[in-house]
């Protein structure tokens, strides 16, 4: 029987003021719809959330970050939820700007389209992504079709957004650098020096394609031989070069209170594409709520706070890169 897939937590980890605005009492609610898209493996759901007006809108597909990150940006393996996602749609809304986010096969609702570890590739996830794109292109009360991509979600987004044809790129708190490279940094000071060097064994040859059958026990978690083949399609893609080469409008936004994501990331990425607005918001961590605290235990609270509100320079910002 096929498992679903399951990503470690090392690579789960890879996962990035105006005045407040506020909705005039006369402006109707948003429409919510569920919507799904269907793939070769099965149905992906996700959620419509598009401003009560006439005519045509901008609309925003949403992609999660990595691991068991659901359409709302929550994951198993924090406790409660931040609903960092979902705020964004509604306050993407809240300025007439539609938006689609959706559960990742083997996520949520979309779980029965999970393939099996060993079958998963980096690239179901961009087709994935696509698929959305393609289907929010042929939407005749859209006039545009922006792209935002969290975390890991940010290279899927911005290869899927080159693929598919999109308007415009949106990256919240992407790296910039190849996984093989981040996974290695992350590994340093957790190992002890003589497994460091296994595993960057491991991820060398990983990065040439090629599997390795004799993993220490000790690093199975990471790099057990049913997650090898998914390591190699995603080691193999570097969102520098992808932006490089994306030829669309780009915006890049940081939090500077980030602990997943360096401000060096966002500012490499701006250095791959010198077209492109970097906006660094002082403050905000990893799942967009800001934050005083700038070590894990004093920033676990707003991971699962759905209450803490996002930025309001956030939403602004990509608000008036969506409407430009």
């Amino acid at each position: 029987m096929r498992q679903p897939f399951r990503a470690s937590p090392p690579l789960a980890a890879l996962l990035l003021s105006l005045a407040v605005f506020a909705l005039p009492a006369w402006a109707a609610a948003p429409i919510e719809t569920e919507v799904s898209l269907a793939t070769a493996t099965g149905t992906l759901h996700g959620t419509e959330l598009r401003p009560d007006s006439a005519g045509k809108v901008p609309v925003v597909l949403i992609h999660a970050g990595s691991g068991p990150t659901d359409r709302d940006g929550n994951s198993r393996l924090f406790p409660g939820s931040n609903n960092s996602l979902k705020l964004l749609a509604e306050g993407l809304a809240a300025r007439g700007i539609a938006s689609v986010r959706y559960d990742k096969r083997a996520i949520g609702k979309s779980a029965a389209a999970a393939k099996s570890e060993a079958d998963l590739r980096f690239e179901d996830y961009v087709d994935d992504a696509a698929g959305w794109i393609t289907r929010l292109k042929s939407d005749p009360r859209f006039s545009s079709v922006t792209v935002a991509g969290h975390s890991e979600g940010s290279l899927i987004g911005m290869v899927a957004a080159k693929k598919a044809r999109a308007d415009g790129f949106v990256s919240l708190a992407g790296i910039a650098r190849s996984a093989d490279l981040v996974l290695s940094d992350q590994l340093r000071t957790r190992l002890p020096p003589d497994l460091f060097q296994e595993s960057e064994r491991v991820l060398r040859s990983l990065k040439a394609g090629n599997p390795v059958p004799d993993v220490p026990a000790s690093l199975a978690t990471v790099y057990r031989p049913s997650v090898q083949p998914y390591l190699i399609s995603w080691i193999k893609y570097s969102p520098a070069n992808e932006l490089k080469a994306i030829g669309m409008p780009v915006l890049i936004v940081q939090g500077t209170n980030d602990i997943q994501v360096d401000v060096a990331e966002a500012r490499a990425l701006a250095a791959a594409q010198p077209a492109a607005k970097l906006v660094l918001i002082e403050g905000m961590n990893h799942v967009l709520k800001k934050v005083t605290a700038t070590d894990q235990a004093g920033q676990l609270a707003s991971y699962g706070d759905p209450k803490l509100p996002v930025p309001e320079e956030l939403l602004d910002v990509i608000a008036t890169f969506v409407k430009r």
